[in-house]
């Protein structure tokens, strides 16, 4: 789906992104895949998080699954996530603007960045819930977003991340999904603009194209 530029007034800048109907409310609880769930306050600042810490404990990952803005909603109500940013991997162009990868020529994913407390969630357990909030199976983007922009992939950090992927990626075969998820190693985050991050709690509005499913039977 073609976008606006982003040389449009602020105001539009919303509609220059993923496609939503006007949904109103935001979702906490997750009834389909019994997953514990927290509310997302922005009326109060983001609490400080030692990303260096987390890194080198193994609390870092990045998914690619459609418009970022879904995959971030619901990621960050995970019990022991810490902070979900969305931004731009997999391209060859530094720091990317929204237009230069929605153009499709930069060869940036839209992807999001997850700090985690692995003492309190697992790697698996995030990735797992990756997997049953949006469709792995889809091989042309997600829902109605077409292009390469929005395809399926999962950036591992290391081969364990690699390892627990590949594990979730059989069981969902072994279930009958065709899945088109790719997996690479990780690269430069790049974040998104402002306007994109926390984008459904800014705007009391709830996932277009990204809906909890129970993939995995557990």
């Amino acid at each position: 789906m073609r976008r606006l530029p982003l040389a449009l007034p602020l105001l539009l800048l919303p509609l220059a992104a993923c496609s939503s109907p006007a949904n109103e409310g935001v979702a906490t609880a997750d009834p389909v895949t019994k997953q514990t769930s927290v509310a997302v306050d922005l009326s109060k600042p983001e609490p400080p998080i030692d990303t260096a810490r987390l890194e080198a404990v193994g609390g870092v990952a990045y998914f690619a699954g459609g418009c970022f803005w879904g995959v971030e909603h619901f990621l960050e109500q995970i019990d022991g996530v810490l902070r979900v940013e969305s931004g731009y991997m997999g391209g060859h162009v530094d720091d990317p603007s929204y237009a230069e990868v929605s153009s499709q020529e930069s060869g940036h994913l839209e992807t999001v960045r997850v700090y985690f407390d692995p003492e309190r969630v697992s790697y698996e357990a995030v990735a797992k819930r990756f997997f049953e909030i949006h469709d792995p199976t889809q091989t042309d983007g997600q829902g109605p977003d077409i292009g390469p922009e929005y395809l399926s992939a999962v950036f591992v950090t290391g081969p364990e991340q690699r390892e627990v992927t590949d594990a979730l990626i059989e069981r969902l075969e072994a279930r009958g999904y065709d899945v088109a998820t790719q997996v690479k190693p990780s690269a430069t985050f790049w974040i998104a603009e402002d306007y994109h991050q926390n984008y459904y709690v800014k705007h009391a509005k709830t996932p277009y194209c990204h809906t909890p499913v129970d993939r995995f039977g557990d």
